[in-house]
């Protein structure tokens, strides 16, 4: 491993703060077909990519270091994500992989039927039962097909012949200890990846010590996007995927005012300015903004301002235990207005947390969330419950853990080396990776994912329904304000304001 030379990056930015009308979709319920997208090219014999020189056989262990909160405010994500990443070390370990390879994504449309209302999967069910099918298939149009199958033998033990040795320490949802867990990590334990972060905050904390020590990083959670690093890769949804789609989709059913009420931090105040900046595109305007502290959990203020603001719909980006407490506050004092979010069902798992109808009406374009009634997930969501079956959900977030991990194994098969640098070029090589959710590409100049965006929808008894699908979302923004990662290293987290497009709307 040679990421121990103490060289500065060119630019290190770190954040201060801590803190049923039918819809004209031509895809309302899937077909699926084995053999439709590119099985791996990876899985049985290493291939070195141009560029990467294969290094010296290594001996012990390939060590990936995993920070998530497992005590604490952020607890109720971190230990999902915790058990993600186990489960991906196990099944790596035992020769497993999910199918990919450098081939770049896709997938193959055809016309045929499909049914004309979306299914509805029950609450509270592991075994993802039907309540609707959704009908008989009488519509025509374009169905996405995508295989059933993605979990194959890898023709590997563990990692290159080496054990994968995974280890966890608990953040405490305490930044100040995600510094000294991730210094440890790199400096005594010698990762070999990095894989950690709910919130940006924890993120920012610890991503002038990644740049410092070059160490692959990897990012799995839904965020606000902007980050240009050469070291880190982001494998969850952005603004682009999941803001514009949800907002276009409340605009246009429910009406353009909007009361935005977000955390108070990086994550919420950039999700605002998203929010902020496209509403009007789609006929939107931003009624009020707020802003809530993290530990914020009396949310009866808001309400009332809420109430006497009289929105169309309400766009939620809270987050944490404290924050989610706002959703049984807002039922109990008769509060009726749709809701959007980004973060809420997928990772809080609200729905099933808190009595219905308290979720009622809430909407959120998620690159997963456990009830996808596809093939390929209701696999996942066995292996997860044979391993984990206590477990009270399979959030967004640890999903993305779990195909990270496994993408991260695939990525060193491909350069035939765990050499940092060189596992960097194989993330780069235009590399996608079968996940739960579907196929997920890694774009090579900005280190995103595209990702399959769903929109989620819970009724009053808190069943899901997926009421628009789109296969391919490509994450744009950092592309169209000129990053390239691949020809010019970076270490900068762009925000808003440094786009000339968001400036109209300061």
């Amino acid at each position: 491993m040679e990421n121990n030379n103490e060289v500065e990056p060119k630019e290190t930015v770190i954040s201060d703060e801590v803190t049923k009308k039918k819809d004209n979709s031509n895809i309302k319920r899937r077909t699926l077909m084995k053999g439709a997208v590119a099985t791996s090219a990876v899985l049985s014999m290493p291939i070195i990519l141009t560029g990467i020189k294969r290094a010296e056989a290594a001996s012990g262990p390939v060590k990936i270091g995993h920070i998530e909160d497992l005590s604490g405010n952020i607890a109720v994500y971190g230990v999902q994500k915790w058990h993600a990443a186990q489960l991906a070390v196990k099944e790596i370990n035992e020769g497993k992989a999910l199918k990919g390879g450098p081939v770049g994504s896709g997938g193959l449309g055809s016309l045929g039927k499909f049914a004309g209302n979306p299914p509805i999967m029950g609450n509270g069910d592991k075994d993802l039962k039907f309540v609707d099918n959704g009908g008989s298939q009488t519509g025509s149009g374009m169905v996405y097909v995508e295989d059933d199958d993605t979990f194959v033998d890898s023709g590997d033990s563990g990692i290159l012949g080496r054990e994968v040795k995974l280890i966890g320490p608990d953040g405490q949802s305490n930044w100040n200890v995600w510094q000294q867990l991730c210094k440890k990590l790199i400096q005594e334990d010698k990762v070999d990846c990095l894989v950690a972060g709910f919130t940006s905050a924890s993120r920012e904390a610890i991503r002038p010590i990644v740049d410092r020590y070059k160490q692959l990083y990897f990012y799995t959670n839904q965020y606000e996007g902007g980050v240009a690093d050469s070291n880190t890769f982001c494998t969850g949804a952005i603004c682009e995927q999941q803001v514009i789609p949800v907002v276009d989709y409340m605009v246009k059913r429910f009406g353009p005012r909007i009361y935005t009420l977000a955390a108070d931090y990086n994550f919420g105040q950039l999700t605002a300015a998203w929010t902020k900046a496209f509403a009007p595109l789609v006929g939107g305007t931003i009624i009020e903004e707020e802003f809530a502290p993290l530990s914020m959990s009396d949310f009866t203020t808001s309400i009332s301002r809420i109430q006497a603001a009289k929105p169309d719909w309400v766009f939620t980006l809270l987050v944490g235990s404290n924050q989610s407490n706002y959703y049984p506050q807002a039922h109990s004092a008769g509060m009726e207005f749709p809701m959007a979010s980004t973060v809420n069902m997928a990772q809080g798992y609200e729905h099933r947390r808190f009595k219905a109808p308290s979720l009622n009406r809430m909407y959120n374009c998620v690159n997963y969330i456990e009830e996808i009634p596809t093939d390929r997930n209701r696999a996942f969501v066995k292996r997860w419950y044979d391993m984990f079956p206590n477990d009270p959900y399979i959030g967004q977030m640890a999903q993305n853990t779990y195909f990270t991990i496994h993408w991260y194994a695939q990525a060193c098969r491909l350069a035939g080396t765990t050499n940092q640098e060189d596992v960097k070029k194989a993330m780069e090589s235009g590399i996608h990776i079968e996940a739960p959710e579907g196929t997920v590409f890694m774009e090579p100049s900005s280190h995103h994912a595209t990702h399959y965006i769903r929109l989620a929808s819970c009724d009053a008894d808190h069943n899901v329904s997926f009421v628009r699908e789109w296969p391919y979302i490509q994450p744009w923004w950092l592309q169209r304000i000129g990053v390239n990662l691949v020809k010019h290293k970076e270490y900068h987290q762009y925000t808003p304001d440094e786009d000339p497009f968001f400036s109209r709307f300061s």
